[in-house]
């Protein structure tokens, strides 16, 4: 994610603009950093909100019907990514 650096007057001056933006921003005075203001994620709209119930709504049918637990998906991930960091060392 890319940020940039602006200076107080700036940033007090454009705050409105700075809070609806997703970049983070360094917040300088005389040139040196003072601070840095990183935004929330945005709040999802009803319609990713619902797309998101649908996919876990799906996700949960295909468990079940391989016939596996939650517990046993997080076991399985768990070895598999210890494999895979033990590949890349």
């Amino acid at each position: 994610m890319h940020s940039s650096k602006v200076g107080i007057r700036e940033f007090r001056e454009n705050l409105a603009h700075y809070l609806e933006s997703e970049t983070p921003v360094a917040i300088t005075r005389h040139g040196a950093t003072i601070g840095v203001y990183v935004p929330t994620r945005p709040k999802p709209s009803e319609e990713e909100l619902t797309a998101l119930r649908t996919a876990g709504q799906k996700l949960d049918e295909l468990i079940e019907a391989a016939g596996l637990t939650d517990h046993q998906l997080v076991d399985d991930f768990k070895i598999l990514r210890s494999k895979a960091r033990k590949s890349k060392a």
